[in-house]
């Protein structure tokens, strides 16, 4: 006697789909596409929460560098400034200060210059 599987392969199958929402064509409607698709894109996405920390990191400096360079310091000398200030502000919120609150970050290049 063959084992037909039916309500648990219908779960299965079920669960493929929902992950699959939202693809185009057959990567949303045939099984075996499905399946290499879906985990693709969990590679893609496994990866990629990584390099979104480089990328926002990336643009953080780019900012303070640019913040910096108005003010008459080089990016690298602020850091190391930061560092002898013993000041620990990380780049986020040094970025935030340079957009948003510009008087602010000039209290802190103040004190990154007397360090």
């Amino acid at each position: 006697m063959r084992v037909s599987r039916g309500s648990a392969r219908r779960q299965s199958k079920r669960r493929w789909f929902k992950r699959a929402k939202g693809f185009r064509g057959g990567r949303s409607k045939l099984l075996r596409t499905v399946k290499e698709t879906v985990i693709r894109a969990e590679a893609f996405a496994t990866r990629d929460r990584r390099v979104r920390k480089r990328d926002f990191r990336r643009l953080w400096i780019v900012r303070i560098s640019a913040a910096c360079r108005m003010r008459g310091l080089r990016y690298s000398t602020f850091i190391a400034g930061l560092n002898k200030a013993n000041i620990e502000i990380d780049r986020r919120m040094l970025a935030e200060m340079a957009v948003a609150d510009p008087a602010a970050f000039d209290a802190v290049v103040a004190k990154v210059k007397e360090a």
